[in-house]
C-alpha cells in the first residue's frame, strides 16, 4: 500500500457522524476551500446540482435558535418535502436502524420510553452540535432523482475533504423537515428544495457521543462476484 492510498482509506474510514464539536472557529477560507474540492463531484452531464448555505458566528447562532425553537414548539411540527425513510422498514435495515439508535441512547444513558431525553438529544441537531459552521444543502426542485444521485457525492466529497484538514462533519437530514423556518434565515429562493444540513468543526473527543462506534455490513452481505 503506497502513502496515496493509505492517506485516501483512512479519510474514508475516518469519517465518522460526530455529535460534538469544540467551539474552534473554522476559517471562511477553509470552508471555501473544502466545498471547491468537493465540487470536482460527478453529476450527469456536468450540472454540478448542488447549492450550498454555509452560517456561521452571529448567523449560525440565529439559525439554530430558530430552528430549535420550532422543534420545541408542539404547534409548529414536521413538515416534509421528500420522503427520507418508508413507512415500514424491511429487513435487514430495520435492525439496523434500531442498533445504531439504542447504541447511541445507551451511551447518552437515554433508557427506551424516555421521550423527553429523547427530544433534548434529537435537538442538538439544530445547534449543531456545537459546531462553528453550519451548512444547509439544497436542490433546485425542477431537476429529477438523478441530481439526488449526484448530490449524495458532493457531500460524501465534503466530509472527505473535511477529514483531510483534520476536521470532522455529521450530515444531518434533521433539518429538512424545517425548511419554512430555514429558507427566510438563509434567503432560500422558493424553487431550492431543502436536503439536509452538516456540521463542520474539530471533534470533541471529551463529548460521550462520539464514542459510539457504528458497524459496518461485511463485503460479502452485500456483494455479489462473477470471476473467471
Amino acid at each position: 500500500m503506497n502513502d496515496t492510498t493509505r492517506i485516501i482509506d483512512e479519510a474514508i474510514a475516518g469519517r465518522r457522524s460526530v455529535r460534538g464539536f469544540l467551539p474552534d472557529p473554522v476559517s471562511e477560507e477553509t470552508v471555501r476551500d473544502i466545498l471547491n474540492v468537493a465540487s470536482r463531484a460527478p453529476s450527469g452531464t456536468n450540472m454540478q446540482p448542488w447549492n450550498v448555505y454555509v452560517a456561521m458566528g452571529d448567523k449560525l447562532e440565529t439559525l439554530s435558535k430558530a430552528v430549535g425553537a420550532a422543534f420545541d414548539d408542539p404547534n409548529v411540527g414536521e413538515d416534509h418535502t421528500y420522503k427520507y425513510y418508508p413507512d415500514k422498514f424491511p429487513e435487514p435495515y430495520l435492525t439496523r436502524r434500531r442498533k445504531v439508535g439504542w447504541d447511541l441512547y445507551s451511551l447518552v444513558g437515554i433508557a427506551k420510553g424516555d421521550h423527553e431525553k429523547m427530544h433534548t438529544q434529537h435537538a442538538k441537531n439544530f445547534a449543531f452540535f456545537g459546531a462553528p459552521v453550519g451548512m444547509i444543502f439544497t436542490l433546485d426542485e425542477r431537476l429529477e432523482i438523478g441530481s439526488w444521485l449526484d448530490y449524495g457525492m458532493f457531500l460524501q466529497n465534503i466530509m472527505i475533504t473535511a477529514r483531510g484538514r483534520g476536521l470532522d462533519t455529521c450530515p444531518q437530514a434533521a433539518f429538512a423537515p424545517y425548511h419554512k423556518i430555514i429558507r427566510p434565515e438563509l434567503e432560500i429562493p422558493d424553487h431550492e428544495v431543502i436536503l439536509c444540513g452538516m456540521s463542520l468543526g474539530k471533534i470533541d473527543k471529551s463529548a460521550t457521543e462520539n464514542t459510539l462506534e457504528t458497524e459496518r455490513a461485511s463485503v460479502d452481505e452485500f456483494a455479489r462476484f462473477w470471476c473467471e
